[in-house]
């Protein structure tokens, strides 16, 4: 039986959406008040959905409580009250679109998982705003 299990996780994090590649103005023109030198922040919800085959000894797809601890260990903890751009290595050299953070996000919990789950994310940065990444 396949099926899926899904755990939601919040956080907050302060970033700035800016190119080094780019002028100070481009960077103004094209990412407008996400641009802003100060820093701005969003109270991110996210989606983990794991999906996979039910073990039939142990009844689970997942041990729900395991999932949750990698979500903290390698989102939570390392993601919440953070500014992205300052104390989050990755976005040394990747912009803190939404787009990244779920990429890297998706890459930290896959890591954490049985090779046989696949594993699906959805990262809202607002309530109408949100990304979803599955690998590919």
């Amino acid at each position: 039986m396949i099926v899926s299990a899904i755990r939601i996780e919040r956080f907050n994090s302060a970033h700035r959406l800016n190119n080094p590649n780019w002028s100070e103005q481009k960077n103004h023109d094209f990412y407008g008040l996400c641009n802003n030198k100060n820093f701005h922040g969003h109270n991110y919800t996210l989606h983990v959905k794991v999906t996979g085959e039910v073990d039939p000894e142990s009844g689970y797809l997942i041990d729900l409580k395991l999932l949750k601890n990698i979500i903290r260990e390698e989102v939570i903890d390392k993601f919440d009250h953070r500014n992205l751009n300052l104390d989050v290595p990755e976005f040394n050299t990747l912009i803190p679109t939404a787009e990244n953070i779920a990429y890297v996000i998706w890459h930290k919990i896959y890591n954490k998982l049985d090779s046989n789950l696949d594993l699906h994310i959805t990262l809202y940065e607002t309530d109408r705003n949100f990304i979803e990444y599955n690998g590919k």
